[in-house]
């Protein structure tokens, strides 16, 4: 009989292997995908403000990717978490609609992509729904967007992706210590940063994992097969979807986040190896929510692809939320490695900035 035959186990393991691995053609519909998001982002982006409720963003974003990107389908439920609803890593579901009011001086974190012939993009923007950032919303976007531009800067074959959440944890750590969120003891900040690290600190303000393999599912498949690096148990990077070394043809988002979470904040604040750390000053960005930035990656040969084309540098979402063309004339942020394109007619045409 077949069912005694088939071998299920190796079957799996070889469509999951090559779903971690995209051809030119499946690249072809990402970068489809996150275009009609991204403009769909920048749509929203421009038309937030205080007043709106949180459904209402989402809303824009599904009927501007439908009608000008023809996407039936979103790759997950919306999540348009603004002010304290940010400090839900998952927040939008049937528990928590997207039914905050927008208020003055809350921070949006809007994570929504759509999802076009079964593949998927997953982008996330954060940005005052005011349309101007405050000092302290300048200092934690600023964090995380370090983060994310050291992390895009140095992906490539044979990467580990497990150092790359660590390397997106030192820059964010780097800014809460700029801010005073962090004491840095007076010493020298590399070397308080990887004793930060030690005590897992990190993981206060980023609970989750860098990112994950991403195609024809938002969270896909392949991140641990046998064989390759296995999930830590370390608070925060036991949060990673993979630990693998990245290899030429995978797209993997980088999603760095910065949170204020007050149950991680409080056993902080009493845990031996991290108390000495956190300052009062973390008191004052209680009910602040978050921040996360979230592009889609492509690795090449000697590098990396952004296939996001959202505003990301401070001046970029100020100019779009104050009504600016989007894509600029310019790129004022290179290290984004953003690769320009429009769509004319159904057909992606590629820019030169």
């Amino acid at each position: 009989k077949f069912s005694d035959v088939r071998d299920e186990e190796s079957l799996f393991r070889s469509i999951s292997e090559c779903r971690v691995f995209k051809s030119s053609a499946e690249i072809d519909v990402m970068r489809y995908t996150n275009w009609v998001s991204s403009m769909a982002h920048v749509e929203v982006m421009r038309q937030c403000k205080p007043g709106m409720m949180e459904y209402q963003l989402e809303s824009l974003f599904q009927h501007h990717t439908y009608t000008h990107g023809g996407c039936r389908h979103m790759s997950y439920t919306c999540i348009c978490a603004c002010g304290p609803s940010a400090n839900i890593l998952h927040y939008g579901h049937a528990g928590r609609p997207n039914s905050r009011l927008l208020e003055e001086n809350m921070m949006a974190l809007l994570d929504m992509g759509a999802e076009y012939n079964c593949y998927a993009s997953d982008i996330t923007c954060s940005y005052p729904v005011t349309g101007s950032f405050t000092d302290d919303q300048t200092h934690i976007y600023n964090a995380v967007l370090a983060a994310q531009v050291k992390v895009i800067d140095l992906l490539k074959p044979d990467v580990s992706w497990l150092e790359m959440h660590r390397e997106a944890e030192r820059e964010i750590l780097k800014g809460l210590c700029r801010c005073g969120v962090l004491d840095d003891c007076g010493k020298d900040l590399d070397s308080v940063i990887e004793n930060m690290l030690d005590a897992d600190v990190g993981a206060i303000f980023m609970p989750h994992g860098l990112g994950h393999f991403i195609g024809i599912d938002t969270h896909d498949v392949g991140g641990y097969p046998p064989g390759k690096p296995a999930r830590s148990e370390r608070p925060g990077v036991r949060k990673l979807r993979t630990t693998r070394q990245l290899e030429e043809g995978m797209v993997i988002t980088v999603e760095p986040g910065c949170y204020f979470i007050d149950p991680l904040i409080d056993a902080a604040m009493s845990d031996e190896r991290q108390k000495h750390f956190l300052t009062e000053r973390v008191n004052d960005f209680r009910g602040f929510g978050g921040v996360r930035l979230e592009d889609d990656i492509r690795i090449t040969s000697d590098g990396c692809e952004n296939l996001t084309l959202c505003p990301r540098a401070i001046e970029e979402v100020l100019d779009v939320m104050s009504g600016g063309a989007w894509p600029p004339n310019t790129d004022v942020l290179p290290e984004m490695k953003r690769r320009w394109a429009t769509c004319k007619r159904g057909k992606m045409e590629f820019l030169d900035m």
